[in-house]
């Protein structure tokens, strides 16, 4: 999949949860199980992983600094963020309005 740019994604309807990290991270690999999990149970948001790293638009303009960050926008708009979730509690929490 291309980046979509921060103009593209603030036009995205609906419940969006953007999960920015990358795929040699230890510390993203550690919490997939969770964050699929929670995604899982909401099954209405549109999930877009997306690898970050120096110089990636995306990530800047998100002021993306630490790895794993999900980001959960409501049709464009930021409501919730998640740095490195530590737990099943937190991820629930960041999706219960998607």
């Amino acid at each position: 999949m291309v980046e979509p740019s921060a103009d593209e994604v603030a036009r995205w309807p609906g419940v969006t949860v953007l999960e920015f990290g990358a795929g040699w991270c230890p510390i993203c690999q550690a919490a997939r199980p969770r964050i699929d999990a929670a995604l899982a149970a909401a099954p209405g948001a549109r999930h877009v992983w997306i690898e970050d790293g120096p110089g990636r638009p995306l990530g800047r303009a998100f002021r993306i600094k630490l790895w794993p960050t999900l980001v959960v926008l409501r049709d464009g708009v930021e409501v919730a963020r998640t740095v490195r979730p530590r737990t099943d509690a937190e991820l629930t929490a960041l999706l219960a309005p998607a």
